[in-house]
C-alpha cells in the first residue's frame, strides 16, 4: 500500500484533468511516436529511423565500401551515443540483420565475422564482427553532402541528421519491411530491383499505367531464400492493387536418384524468413508421431547451400504425393502475408498499391535532383566570382601585388580599385604565392567558360520538368543497369509455378498409416477397429447381452460408410475407429442417429462401385457410391422411406446384368438390372409386388453365370439361365415359388 499523501496547504496549483481526454492524449501521442519513430518505414527511402540511423553513422565512420571494416561496436556505440537513443543490443539486431543475405534481399551492410546463419544461429557479440557498408548504402546515400534532403537536430541538439536518405536505390520494395505499430502494422515482401526499375521507368513514361501494366514489369516477390509461388496471377494482380494479400510460397525440390533404382527428395530453397533447424525438427516430431506415413528419414547434407534430403519409404512412393503431405504439415509451405501501410512523405500511414508506392518514389527521386542542381548553382555561382576576381588578378597582377604589400587596408583597397566583391577580394589575399604563376589566362577563361555551360544545364534542369524526369530516368537505368538479372545479386531468385493439381483424397491418405483393419460393429451399435483382417470373428468379446452385427475388413486409409434403415449414410475415415482394446465406443458419438434408426449395413468405400438400395417394400434403386459420402455428422438422406417401410439391403451391383428378389412371401422373381433406374436419392422404383409382408433377400449377378445360393448346411446351389425361365419377368412382378433346396430362411446365404 502507498502512503497516503496530503494535499499541499492552501490547495497548491491544482488544475483539474479529465482522465479520459488525458488518458487519450497521451495514448495518440505515444501512439504517433510508434508509428513514425520506430515502426513503419518512409516510403521514401523504405528504412525505419533505427536502420537510417546506421546507415548514417556508418557515413560519418567513412566505412565505404573500398575501405577497411570497423568493429561493430564502434558503430553501435556511435549510433547509440549520438543518433539513437536506445539500447545496445536493439541497434546491434537491426545492424547484423541488415548484413544477412537470408534475411534481406539486397544487403546495406557488409559484415565480418559471424553474422548469424539460417538455421537460426545468433551473430557473435560485437566485440568480435566488424562491418561496413555496400554499394546499396552508398546508392541510398548519394548526394547527401549535396543538400539532397534536410537535416533535424538529433535527440541531444549536439549533432544533425537526415529525416530521410536521398535514395537512389528502390529500398522499399526491394528489401521489404516488416513492423508492428499501435493499431495498425506492415508488412512488405522484397522484390528484385531490376525489376522494379523497369516499372518505375513504365511510369515515368506513362503516369497513368496501371497496376496490371507495371506487373508485366515485376512478376511478383523475389524472396532472398527464393523458393516457389504458386499463387495464380490474378491474387497476386489483386494484392498489388490493394496493398494487402498473401503469397503461397513453397520450398524447392527435385528428384534424385538414389541406391538400387529408386529416388529421394532433395530440397535446395526454403520459404522465407523459416529457420532451417527448426523446419527439420518439426519434421522430425511428426516423423516419430507417424504422421507422415511417407517419409523413411530426413537428413540435413547443407553446407553453404541448403540441401535437406528426404527419403520415402520405398520405391513405389510418389515423391509429389509425398512431398504434398509435407507442404500440408510442415513450414516447406508457408503463406506470407504483404500490407504495405508505409509512412507516406515521411508522415502519414497509409497502405499503398505499387503504382502508388513507385509513384512516391520518383517524386522523391526527382525532388533530390532539384535539390542537387540547385545546390551545384550555388556552388557554380560562388566559384565563377572567385574566377572573374582572379582574371582581374591576371590582367593587373603588378598592381595588386603593390596594394598588398604598401597598403594597411589592402582589402578595401583592392575593392575599391578593381571593383572587387568582398568575396573576391577575400580569395585573391588567400592565395598563395605559388598559385601566381598558375593564373594563365587560357585555364582561367577555360573554367569559366566550362562552368558557365554547366550553370546554363543546372538553370534548365531546375526549370524544367521534363528535363528532371529525364535526370531521373537516367539514374534509374544506371541501378537497373548495377543489379540487373545478369549480375550474381541481381538474378531472380523466387520462381513461379501452379501448385500441382493432386486429388486431396491422395494427399489426404499419404498424411495415413496404411494399415489392415477390421471394422466391428455390435447390436447394440458398440464400434471398433480391429488391427488386422481378422478372418474368423468367433472370438471376439462382447458386452453381457450383445453379439456381432457386422464386420468386415478395412484398410486406416479407406472411407467407411455406413447405411442406416431410416435411408441415412454416414461416412467414417478409417483411422478415426474406436481402438480394439474393450468393447468400442458407440456409433452414436461419432453419427447423429435419430433415437429410432439403427445401422443396417457397413461397408469400405469405392467411388467407382455402385449399389442396389432396396426397402422393405419392395422399392429400389442403382447408386453411385460416390453420391453416398458425405462430409458431416448428420450424414446424407439417400433412401426415401415413408410408413412403416425401412431400408433393408444395400446390395453390390459389381458386373451384375439381373436382379433375383426374394420376398418373405417364399416368391422370386428374376429381371433385367437395366430395369432399375440410377439416381443419386430417391424412393426409386418397385422391385417386387407383394399383397402381405416385404422384401426378404435380393442378389445382384450375371444371367450368364446362373444364379446361385448357399444352404444352411453348406452346400452349394446354381440354376442356369434356362433353369430359370420359369421365374424370369419384369420388375414389379410378384414372382413364382423358390426353387426347390433354397433356403428356408429365405436368404441367398442360407
Amino acid at each position: 500500500m502507498g502512503k497516503q499523501a496530503d494535499p499541499p496547504a492552501g490547495g497548491g496549483d491544482i488544475q483539474p484533468v479529465d482522465l479520459k481526454a488525458a488518458l487519450e492524449e497521451r495514448y495518440l501521442a505515444y501512439a504517433l511516436s510508434t508509428i513514425m519513430g520506430r515502426a513503419l518505414p518512409d516510403v521514401r527511402d523504405g528504412l525505419k529511423p533505427v536502420h537510417r540511423r546506421i546507415v548514417h553513422a556508418m557515413r560519418v565512420l567513412r566505412l565505404d565500401p573500398g575501405q577497411g571494416y570497423k568493429k561493430c561496436a564502434r558503430i553501435v556505440g556511435d549510433v547509440m551515443g549520438r543518433f539513437h537513443p536506445h539500447g545496445d543490443a536493439a541497434i546491434y539486431d537491426a545492424l547484423v540483420r541488415l548484413s544477412q543475405d537470408f534475411s534481406v534481399r539486397y544487403p546495406l551492410v557488409d559484415g565480418q565475422g559471424n553474422f548469424g546463419n539460417i538455421d537460426g544461429d545468433s551473430a557473435a557479440a560485437m566485440r568480435y564482427t566488424e562491418a561496413r557498408m555496400t554499394e546499396v548504402a552508398t546508392l541510398l546515400l548519394e548526394g547527401i553532402d549535396e543538400d539532397a534532403v534536410d537535416f533535424r537536430p538529433t535527440y541531444n541538439e549536439e549533432d544533425s541528421e537526415p529525416v530521410v536518405l536521398p535514395g537512389a536505390f528502390p529500398n522499399l520494395l526491394a528489401n521489404g519491411s516488416s513492423g508492428i505499430a499501435v493499431g495498425m502494422a506492415t508488412n512488405i515482401p522484397p522484390h528484385n530491383a531490376a525489376e522494379l526499375c523497369d516499372a518505375a521507368l513504365k511510369l515515368i513514361d506513362n503516369p497513368e499505367a496501371s497496376v496490371e501494366q507495371l506487373l508485366r514489369f515485376v512478376e511478383g516477390p523475389d524472396f532472398p531464400t527464393g523458393g516457389v509461388i504458386v499463387d495464380d496471377r490474378s491474387t497476386i494482380r489483386e494484392a498489388y492493387e490493394t496493398g494487402r494479400g498473401a503469397f503461397r510460397v513453397r520450398a524447392r525440390w527435385e528428384p534424385e536418384p538414389f541406391g538400387r533404382g529408386g529416388q529421394v527428395a532433395v530440397v535446395t530453397e526454403i520459404p522465407y524468413q523459416v529457420q532451417k533447424s527448426k523446419l527439420i525438427e518439426k519434421i522430425a516430431e511428426l516423423l516419430a508421431a507417424r504422421k507422415l506415413p511417407l517419409v523413411a528419414d530426413i537428413r540435413d547434407e547443407s553446407a553453404e547451400d541448403i540441401r535437406v534430403v528426404i527419403e520415402p519409404k520405398g520405391r513405389a512412393v510418389d515423391l509429389a504425393i509425398m512431398m504434398e503431405s509435407l507442404f500440408k504439415l510442415t513450414d516447406l509451405e508457408v503463406r506470407f502475408p504483404m500490407n504495405m501501410n508505409v509512412l507516406s512523405g515521411g508522415k502519414v500511414p497509409k497502405v499503398m498499391s505499387l503504382k502508388d508506392v513507385l509513384a512516391e518514389w520518383l517524386e522523391h527521386r526527382r525532388d533530390v535532383v532539384v535539390r542537387r542542381a540547385r545546390h551545384r548553382l550555388g556552388q557554380i555561382e560562388r566559384r565563377l566570382e572567385i574566377l572573374a576576381g582572379y582574371l582581374i588578378v591576371f590582367l593587373n597582377i603588378d598592381e595588386v601585388i603593390r596594394i598588398i604589400r604598401e597598403e594597411d587596408e589592402p582589402k578595401q583597397e583592392l575593392m575599391r580599385t578593381f571593383a572587387l566583391t568582398d568575396v573576391q577580394a577575400e580569395a585573391i589575399l588567400n592565395m598563395r604565392l605559388r598559385s601566381l604563376r598558375k593564373l594563365e589566362e587560357f585555364e582561367l577563361r577555360k573554367e569559366f567558360d566550362q562552368l558557365t555551360e554547366e550553370k546554363a544545364e543546372k538553370e534548365a534542369l531546375v526549370g524544367s520538368t521534363e528535363r528532371q524526369w529525364s535526370k531521373v530516368s537516367e539514374e534509374v537505368r544506371r541501378v537497373r543497369e548495377a543489379f540487373s538479372k545478369k549480375t550474381t545479386l541481381g538474378r531472380r531468385r523466387t520462381r513461379f509455378a501452379n501448385a500441382p493439381t493432386h486429388d486431396m483424397g491422395d494427399i489426404a491418405e499419404a498424411l495415413i498409416e496404411k494399415e489392415p483393419v477390421t471394422v466391428v460393429l455390435s447390436n447394440k451399435g458398440f464400434l471398433r477397429g480391429m488391427r488386422g483382417h481378422l478372418t474368423d470373428t468367433s472370438g471376439l468379446t462382447f458386452r453381457e447381452g450383445d453379439g456381432l452385427s457386422l464386420a468386415f475388413p478395412a484398410m486406416t486409409t479407406d472411407k467407411l460408410l455406413f447405411i442406416s434403415k431410416l435411408g441415412r449414410v454416414f461416412t467414417m475415415s478409417a483411422d478415426k475407429l474406436p481402438g480394439g482394446r474393450g468393447h468400442g465406443d458407440p456409433i452414436r458419438l461419432a453419427f447423429e442417429l435419430d433415437d429410432k434408426d439403427d445401422i443396417i449395413a457397413g461397408f469400405t468405400a469405392d467411388p467407382d462401385r455402385r449399389r442396389l438400395m432396396i426397402s422393405s417394400d419392395g422399392a429400389g434403386f442403382i447408386v453411385s457410391e460416390a453420391d453416398l459420402i458425405s462430409t458431416t455428422r448428420k450424414g446424407k438422406q439417400i433412401v426415401n422411406v415413408s410408413g412403416s417401410a425401412e431400408v433393408v439391403l444395400s446390395v453390390d451391383v459389381g458386373e451384375g446384368d439381373s436382379v433375383a428378389i426374394v420376398g418373405e412371401n417364399r416368391k422370386l422373381l428374376v429381371f433385367p438390372l437395366a430395369q432399375v433406374a440410377q439416381m443419386a436419392r430417391g424412393k426409386g422404383v418397385r422391385l417386387q409386388r407383394y399383397k402381405d409382408g416385404g422384401v426378404s433377400d435380393a442378389k445382384v449377378f450375371k444371367m450368364a453365370d446362373g444364379l446361385g445360393w448357399v444352404d444352411a448346411a453348406g452346400r452349394v446351389f446354381n440354376r442356369s439361365e434356362a433353369e430359370l425361365l420359369e421365374w424370369r419377368g419384369d420388375r414389379a412382378q410378384a414372382g413364382r415359388l423358390v426353387p426347390k433346396g433354397f433356403p428356408k430362411s429365405n436368404k441367398f446365404t442360407g
